[in-house]
């Protein structure tokens, strides 16, 4: 039962016989759990303070998992709109405890044949175990954590399932280990896989205070001066996330400003962007 793709076939139109030989190259096989590096710190997260105390409880934990026992945090479900600050949050974390951060897509568990998955999954939680204290971080979990109702459009959804049961159930000890996951719909993951985590916690779009300083922080490290009206700018992007702000208004406004071989970001480049 090994899972394989070929990589080269020679000539490369041959057709597979009972003549034909395989050879199977492991050491060249990509490893896509790797740990994940940040400089990001907590300090440069606005808002969301419920997470934030939900990461001390964490820190906590992994500063000496020992005095915890059966009380120990395991799984936590992060949810709330795209660019609110969930993988930025888990990277500061990582980063501050100065522990093993495996960030993976959900999408990149999935296999192209029966049983890949599963393997894929049992790989990344062996891995975080060897490295304990470590932090495994699901993005867009609802990927691969489907509601058992969506199994007619994905074939794979129960083995994928039953593979993050047996993890987070933690049948094979993943002592040390957090698992976070994170998604912008919680209602549509399945109902058992939901049930594992012990705590949901939501992501918020920032309040007005809360964009005021995500633009004055943006800000210290623009390139370009500025003349901008930060009030007026604040009320321009309500209902955006912090990275909206940045991404879509600040860096817009910049290039545009660049465009027309301006020394300076004014109000008109904010409101074209």
């Amino acid at each position: 039962d090994y899972g394989f793709e070929i990589v080269t076939a020679k000539p490369n139109n041959s057709i597979i016989s009972d003549n034909t030989k395989i050879k199977i190259i492991t050491d060249k096989i990509e490893n896509k759990h790797e740990n994940v590096k940040s400089d990001v710190t907590l300090n440069d997260i606005v808002g969301q303070e419920n997470a934030k105390s939900k990461v001390k409880v964490i820190t906590r934990y992994l500063e000496n998992p020992e005095s915890f026992g059966p009380w120990a945090p395991k799984n936590i479900l992060f949810y709330g709109l795209p660019g609110t600050g969930k993988t930025m949050l888990v990277k500061a974390l990582s980063n501050e405890l100065e522990v093993p951060l495996y960030l993976v897509k959900a999408t990149s568990l999935i296999g192209e044949h029966v049983g890949d998955a599963s393997s894929k999954i049992h790989d990344l939680f062996k891995k975080a175990s060897e490295n304990a204290p470590s932090i495994i971080f699901i993005d867009e979990i609802d990927a691969i954590a489907l509601h058992r109702s969506f199994q007619s459009l994905r074939g794979d959804v129960s083995e994928i399932v039953n593979s993050l049961l047996t993890e987070m159930d933690g049948i094979e000890e993943n002592k040390s280990v957090i698992t976070i996951g994170a998604t912008n719909n919680q209602s549509s993951l399945d109902l058992a896989v939901r049930s594992r985590f012990e705590e949901e916690i939501e992501f918020k779009l920032p309040n007005e205070n809360e964009r005021l300083e995500i633009l004055e922080n943006n800000l210290k490290t623009m390139p370009l001066a500025h003349d901008l009206d930060l009030e007026k700018i604040v009320k321009m992007t309500k209902g955006l996330s912090g990275r909206d702000i940045k991404e879509k208004i600040l860096k817009t406004s910049l290039h545009n400003a660049i465009s027309k071989d301006s020394d300076i970001i004014t109000m008109e480049n904010i409101e074209y962007a």
